[in-house]
């Protein structure tokens, strides 16, 4: 569709919202290319415990940027948003609609507003960061941020350890908060318009309810396995891939440390706080973009097709 090929499309939505599947009947109906907008689900090894589109959904419609980078390796939102606008550039260019489609707010907010120009932190100083984690553990890095930068200290929660090491780093690498750096305007590329941006709304306790309901898949899908084989790696806990969501609990169930049942109650736990987090995101930072109820299911994409064909 030649018309509407400048037009690209971004769909955000908390965990098990129905992302996917309405991305799918988008890409089929307007000729568009699917990429990935979700931090877990640029790694390789986690399939199952991303919910990340299997063959048979890959085969339905063009998916770029999934499963693209192992677990061990570092992969920041700067690596993932040139790899997005260069897919989308392209998408474009073959004359497809490029949809966006995640639940990471941090990725669309990148996309659509740019990123603060922080200067690259020395490796030593990397490394000093995370020998403190390992040290301290979270609630001590955070107190020991706290002495130096109390404005991200009070931003960020004692249990994030990765957040810590990154505001840990800035601060003591620069000398200036990250806090400071986030204000300062952006000149890093920005996706060009037109696009429209959607969020995928469902009542609290329908989509807590599908976050129960998807862990449960997830176990019969094979993630106890995946989860035994990304342990078998023997990674830094502090590694993003090691807190994705399901992986720390089911870790502890196959090393005999808990019950299943407790296991899989931990994970669903996790998962809703993980959904209530992502909704407040949404929320505050996408305020201006077009709301959908997902109840609505079978008429998303219906809905979304005439912004599309008007420009």
């Amino acid at each position: 569709m030649d018309k509407d090929a400048g037009t690209a499309i971004l769909i955000a939505g908390p965990t098990a919202s129905g992302k996917s599947r309405l991305a799918i009947e988008l890409a089929q109906a307007v000729g568009g290319v699917i990429i990935n907008t979700d931090s877990m689900q640029v790694y390789k090894e986690l399939q199952v415990l991303t919910a990340r589109p299997d063959a048979g959904e890959e085969a339905a419609a063009p998916h770029r940027l999934y499963g693209i980078t192992s677990v061990a390796a570092p992969f920041s939102v700067g690596q993932w948003l040139e790899l997005a606008l260069a897919e989308a550039t392209a998408a474009r260019q073959a004359g497809q609609v490029p949809i966006f489609v995640g639940g990471t707010g941090l990725y669309f907010q990148a996309l659509t507003e740019g990123m603060a120009e922080i200067p690259d932190i020395a490796d030593d100083v990397r490394r000093e960061a995370r020998a403190k984690l390992i040290e301290l553990g979270p609630a001590g890095l955070h107190s020991a941020l706290a002495g130096l930068d109390p404005v991200m200290a009070e931003r960020l929660m004692p249990t994030d350890g990765q957040r810590l090491v990154r505001a840990y780093e800035v601060i003591t690498g620069t000398g200036v908060s990250l806090a400071t750096w986030q204000q300062r305007p952006s000149t890093t590329p920005i996706l060009p318009p037109p696009w429209h941006g959607f969020v995928l709304n469902w009542p609290r306790e329908d989509l807590y309810q599908r976050c129960n309901d998807r862990l449960v898949a997830m176990l019969a899908q094979g993630a106890l396995d995946e989860v035994a084989a990304l342990a078998a790696m023997k990674l830094d806990p502090a590694l993003p891939a090691m807190k994705a969501l399901g992986v720390p609990d089911l870790i502890r169930l196959t090393r005999g440390e808990v019950e299943g049942e407790v296991a899989l109650n931990a994970a669903q736990q996790a998962t809703r706080r993980y959904a209530k987090r992502q909704m407040t995101w949404f929320r505050n930072k996408m305020c201006s973009w077009n709301g959908l109820n997902a109840q609505d299911s079978e008429r998303l994409s219906e809905i979304i097709i005439p912004f599309i064909i008007k420009n």
